[in-house]
């Protein structure tokens, strides 16, 4: 017998609205969601400037990432650095320019800002440019750092993507959506001026089979539109795979907060990835998170590289011959740690939903463990709150038999009225 079938569909619903108000505890705010579009398009300015050495190749910046997923998660301390990943993307260049050069020059674009020069992480990344905002900035809501990636599309690459977009139910187009993008660990990062052979990166390929993924009717494909623009639209309103992928990230990094290792612990592109893939449409989060959980061990595939050892092959899914799991096999222990972390989150998930007959008191103390005791006191004040707006509306139901208030059930709740009256 599964989780699944130890739930009643009152049960269901209200695991459900609780890690609805677990995903709203773990979004960004509106006014934080501002101030990092504002950040990262004031940088875009600075890119494409008029008088800018990459002006005539016509720049453009676009998020990307859970920011562009609508994954993203407040770190848990205050005191921890949201993660901005951003694709500065050229449509043509030098014929000379190697990814040395075009990677140079984009840097030496964002320095000629004084304050930009400041923020500069020091030694520069192996593909993108860091601005750390938090050590330099005076805006206290400016709390992230910022990874600039610079990268070379086809000139029309714009309306490829348009259209691209338009067709979301049609994933067979992917591989256009292809670009090319700098990384100094290559041998021919300082000699190849030839794009064609640099390495290659699909950020809104995978944005688009992300949500192909995700949605969950033909009313719900408008997400894939406002998700991969210049400025995507804020929305409270999440799909359930977004929710899952948000709680699980959550619970990883609740399991390696204090941990010696926690540079190992399980990387958000592997958990999205294997969570996309087990996703199966259901509607229900907890029914999405229970079956996600139970089937991402059996997503992962064994292969025989060129020496004939097996290793594991997490395969990026817009493009087959990049294996997200490939530094497992130089750093064992980010392995372990993945099927530690599956294990842990298996077992607390299964303790949550043993909780079900026993009260939201139980259900919030087994919860604020793997998820941290201040969202989840959060996570069930907001669901507390939600229930008394629901008898204050005359929607408020209780569930035959086990007594669940929510918005499924038979019995109707009468609306509470302070002078003692129903009308």
């Amino acid at each position: 017998m599964t989780m699944n079938n130890l739930l009643s569909i009152e049960q269901k619903n209200q695991f459900s609205e609780i890690l609805e108000e677990l995903g709203n505890s773990l979004d960004i705010t509106e006014s934080e969601y501002e101030a990092a579009v504002k950040s990262y398009q004031a940088v875009g300015k600075q890119l494409t400037k008029e008088d800018s050495v990459l002006a005539p190749y016509w720049p453009d910046v676009l998020p990307q990432g859970s920011f562009m997923l609508g994954t993203m998660i407040r770190p848990i301390s205050e005191e921890d650095d949201l993660d901005i990943d951003l694709v500065c993307q050229l449509k043509k260049k030098n014929p000379y320019w190697t990814q040395k050069v075009l990677k140079q020059e984009t840097g030496d674009q964002i320095k000629a800002n004084e304050t930009y020069r400041n923020m500069l992480q020091s030694p520069e990344g192996r593909r993108c440019w860091t601005l750390k905002y938090r050590e330099k900035s005076e805006n206290p809501k400016e709390k992230y750092h910022m990874d600039i990636l610079p990268s070379l599309v086809a000139e029309n690459y714009n309306t490829l993507l348009k259209e691209s977009l338009s067709r979301a139910n049609d994933i067979s187009d992917i591989d256009a959506l292809a670009i090319r993008i700098t990384d100094r660990s290559l041998q021919n990062y300082t000699s190849e001026t030839n794009k064609d052979y640099w390495m290659k990166s699909n950020p809104f390929g995978y944005g688009k089979w992300f949500f192909f993924r995700a949605n969950i009717s033909k009313e719900r494909m408008i997400l894939l539109n406002e998700a991969i623009q210049a400025v995507p639209k804020y929305s409270k309103h999440k799909l359930p795979l977004q929710r899952v992928v948000q709680i699980l990230k959550r619970h990883r990094d609740i399991l390696y907060l204090d941990r010696n290792d926690k540079e190992d612990k399980p990387i958000s592109i592997i958990i999205t990835t294997l969570a996309a893939q087990a996703y199966e449409k259901e509607t229900s989060i907890i029914d999405a998170l229970i079956n996600v959980v139970s089937k991402m061990r059996s997503l992962i595939e064994e292969k025989k590289s060129f020496t004939g050892r097996t290793e594991k092959w997490i395969r990026n899914p817009v493009n087959p011959e990049e294996n997200f799991a490939d530094k497992w096999r130089e750093y064992p222990n980010r392995e372990k740690n993945f099927y530690d972390w599956l294990n842990c989150i298996e077992a607390d998930i299964q303790n949550i939903i043993s909780q079900k007959d026993k009260g939201l008191q139980n259900i919030s103390e087994s919860m604020a463990k793997p998820f941290g005791k201040d969202v989840i006191t959060r996570t069930f004040s907001h669901y507390a709150e939600a229930i008394l707006k629901k008898r204050e509306e005359g929607t408020l139901k209780m569930a035959a038999g086990t007594g669940l208030l929510g918005s499924m059930g038979r019995t109707n709740i009468p609306q509470h009225n302070p002078f003692g009256t129903n009308e």
